[in-house]
C-alpha cells in the first residue's frame, strides 16, 4: 500500500470528492499544503467550497481527469473498477488508496486518535465530543459525517495532538484505522449487502476494538448484547457507559422537559463508588441523544476534560445538520428533517418527536438502497407505525441498481395491514402538493432518510 508523507505535500486526486467524508479529507490535505483535485457527478455546496479553498473540481468522471502529475488517487466504496478514472489511474500505475486507508494513515500522526463507531449515532456523538473539546480548548482536528455549525462544516484542522473521526463499519473500512481510543455505540444488523449476518457484524467490531493498543481504551455501550463475550481478552482497557448503574459512566435522575430534551446527572463509578460529576441539560430531544451524550461525556472524561467543559459543550449543542433538525414552519406546520435510515433510528426519531408538542405526526420516508429495504421491510413497517401518518417516496438507490424486486410500495402495503394511514407518492412534487392540501396547522412533519428527501421540506419552506 502507498503511504503518504503528510510532511511532504504532493498531488492527490479524489474520485467522488463531493461526499461528506471525502470532502473532509480533501480539506485536511489542502490545509497541509497538498495540491488537490477531484471529481463528482454533480456540483454542490461542498464542491464549491473546496474550489474556493483551491481544489480543482471536475464535474463528471472521465479518464482524462487523472493528470500525469497525480501521485495518488483516493476513492470510496461506491467507486467500482469499471469507473473510468479508476481504470485510468490503474493503467498509469498511479497508487490507489481507499478513503478509509487515507483516513487511517492520517490518524497515525496523532497521539490521541479517537474513532467513534456504531451502527448509528456516530455523527451526533462525534459532534457532541467536538463541541466539548472546543470548550475545553483542546484544539482538535475533526472529521465528522455531517455539517456542524460550531466548526463551520464537516472538518476542522487543529494544531494539537488530538484527532476525532467517525469509524464506519461498511465494507470493514474502520479496520484500516489506527485508533488509540475507540467508542462503540451500538451493534445492530445493517449493511447486509456486505455483511452476512449479525455475527459477521459483531466479528468486525471485535476486530476494530483489537486495533486499540494496550495503553488505549474502548468506550462501549452496556446495551450491546453479550457484551462480555464481545470484549473478553482485549488488551486495552474497556470502559462501559449507559443506563445501567453498574457501568463506569451512567445517567442518574433523568428528566425530560416539554420539548423531549433530557437532563441528567453524569455519574462516574470509578473505584466502586457512585461519584456524581454534575448535572447536564441537553437541547436535543430523545433518549437516543441522551445515550450519545453519555458516550461523548465518557470519552471526554477519559481524555482529561474537566466537567465544566463537558456540561457547557453539551448544553450549547443544538445538533448536527440532518439530525432531528428543525428546518422551519410553513402554514403552521413544523418541519423537521432527520437522517434516520435504519429501523432503530426511525424508532428513536419518532420517539423523540412524541415527546414534543404537536397535533398529529407525519413522516415522509425515503428508503435508502434496495438491499436495506429488502432486509428490513418488516422492521421499517414496525418502526414507521410510530407516526400518525406516513408518506413513502421511491427508494433512493445510492450505489445500487434495482435487481431485488423491492419497492416502497411493499412498505406501504405492510403499513396498511397494520392499520397505519399510509400513502405512496413516488415523486417529491406529488408529496409536496399532498402535504400542502392535507397537513393541518399544529402538525409536525418529519422528512426522513439518508437520501435527498430533505429537499421536500426545503421546497415547502421556499413556498
Amino acid at each position: 500500500m502507498y503511504h503518504i508523507n503528510f510532511n511532504c505535500p504532493e498531488y492527490i486526486h479524489f474520485i467522488g470528492i463531493g461526499g461528506i467524508s471525502m470532502s473532509g479529507l480533501a480539506e485536511i490535505l489542502l490545509d497541509r499544503g497538498f495540491q488537490v483535485s477531484g471529481s463528482d457527478m454533480k456540483a454542490s455546496d461542498i464542491t464549491r467550497h473546496l474550489e474556493s479553498r483551491g481544489a480543482k473540481i471536475m464535474i463528471g468522471q472521465r479518464g482524462e481527469n487523472i493528470a500525469p502529475s497525480v501521485k495518488a488517487v483516493v476513492y470510496t466504496a461506491a467507486i467500482h473498477q469499471d469507473n473510468p478514472e479508476y481504470q485510468a489511474a490503474m493503467a498509469a500505475g498511479i497508487p490507489m488508496l481507499t478513503r478509509a486507508q487515507l483516513l487511517g494513515q492520517l490518524m497515525k500522526n496523532y497521539h490521541e486518535a479517537v474513532a467513534v463507531s456504531g451502527t448509528h449515532g456516530k455523527t451526533t456523538t462525534t459532534s457532541m465530543l467536538t463541541d466539548i473539546l472546543l470548550k475545553a480548548g483542546k484544539d482538535p482536528t475533526i472529521s465528522v459525517g455531517g455539517m456542524l455549525d460550531s466548526i463551520g462544516g464537516n472538518v476542522r484542522v487543529g494544531q494539537s495532538d488530538c484527532f476525532v473521526t467517525e469509524a464506519c463499519e461498511y465494507t470493514n473500512s474502520f479496520l484500516s484505522f489506527y485508533p488509540t481510543v475507540a467508542a462503540v455505540l451500538n451493534i445492530k444488523e445493517d449493511h447486509l449487502d456486505f455483511f452476512k449476518d449479525i455475527q459477521d457484524i459483531r466479528h468486525s467490531f471485535r476486530q476494530f476494538m483489537e486495533l486499540v493498543p494496550s495503553d488505549g481504551y474502548v468506550v462501549i455501550s452496556d446495551e450491546i448484547e453479550d457484551l462480555e463475550e464481545l470484549t473478553a481478552g482485549l488488551s486495552c482497557q474497556v470502559i462501559r457507559f449507559g443506563q445501567n448503574p453498574s457501568s463506569r459512566f451512567h445517567a442518574a435522575q433523568v428528566i425530560y422537559d416539554h420539548d423531549g430534551c433530557a437532563s441528567f446527572t453524569l455519574t462516574d463509578t470509578k473505584g466502586g463508588e457512585n461519584r456524581p460529576l454534575g448535572r447536564i441539560r441537553l437541547h436535543v430531544p430523545g433518549a437516543h441523544n441522551l445515550n450519545d451524550a453519555l458516550a461523548a461525556s465518557a470519552l471526554a472524561v477519559m481524555l482529561g476534560v474537566p466537567f465544566p467543559a463537558i456540561e457547557e459543550g453539551l448544553r450549547n449543542f443544538t445538533g448536527a445538520h440532518r439530525r432531528f433538525e428543525h428546518k422551519g414552519d410553513v402554514a403552521g406546520i413544523t418541519i423537521i428533517d432527520d437522517y434516520a435510515h435504519h429501523p432503530d433510528e426511525i424508532r428513536a426519531a419518532l420517539a423523540a418527536a412524541r415527546r414534543c408538542s404537536f397535533r398529529e405526526l407525519w413522516c415522509v420516508f425515503q428508503p435508502h438502497t434496495y438491499s436495506r429495504t429488502k432486509a428490513f421491510l418488516e422492521g421499517f413497517a414496525d418502526a414507521l407505525s410510530g407516526a400518525d401518518h406516513v408518506i413513502l417516496a421511491d427508494i433512493y438507490p445510492a450505489r445500487e441498481t434495482d435487481t431485488l424486486g423491492v419497492s416502497s410500495e411493499d412498505i406501504h402495503r405492510l403499513l396498511k395491514e397494520r392499520g397505519v394511514d399510509s400513502h405512496y407518492l413516488p415523486t417529491f412534487e406529488e408529496i409536496e402538493k399532498f402535504i400542502l392540501t392535507t397537513c393541518q396547522p399544529g402538525d409536525m412533519l418529519i422528512t426522513m432518510g439518508a437520501g435527498d428527501v430533505v429537499t421536500v421540506g426545503e421546497n415547502l419552506l421556499k413556498g
